[in-house]
């Protein structure tokens, strides 16, 4: 039953992370950049209640993050760019990889609490129709 949950938990994040409906996968989840759906178009589910808040952002800037500083201090400390040469690549690449990223890791979010039933999923529905 455990390696179900888990099973469950990494599909329905997986199909948050993708912009898809985490119950069925079909409907979309976003109406907007950020903005996620009152319900789903194919199965209804509902997701107007979701509290994603500031965990998404902190996430992206989390993974940006521990991907950008390594590669500043690679680039510095090989000397073979100057300072001012590694902050006009850094600084697009770090704002384009945030903003990519932002949905996607929101979507997911949404679905980690749909499948946790936090915040008024309490009454969702599991992967299969079935209640959880």
């Amino acid at each position: 039953m455990q390696e179900n949950n888990g099973q469950m938990l990494k599909t329905g994040m997986l199909r948050g992370f993708n912009g898809r409906c985490p119950h069925c996968g079909r409907g979309r989840l976003f109406a907007r950049f950020l903005k996620v759906t009152d319900r789903c178009s194919e199965c209804g589910e509902e997701f107007h209640h979701h509290r994603a808040d500031d965990f998404p952002p902190y996430l992206v800037i989390i993974a940006v993050g521990h991907f950008f500083v390594p590669f500043v201090f690679y680039v510095q400390a090989e000397a073979w760019l100057p300072l001012w040469a590694i902050f006009a690549l850094s600084l697009p690449l770090t704002i384009g990889l945030s903003l990519v990223l932002l949905q996607p890791t929101k979507g997911a979010v949404v679905a980690m609490q749909w499948h946790l039933g936090m915040h008024g999923f309490s009454g969702r529905k599991g992967l299969h129709g079935e209640r959880a």
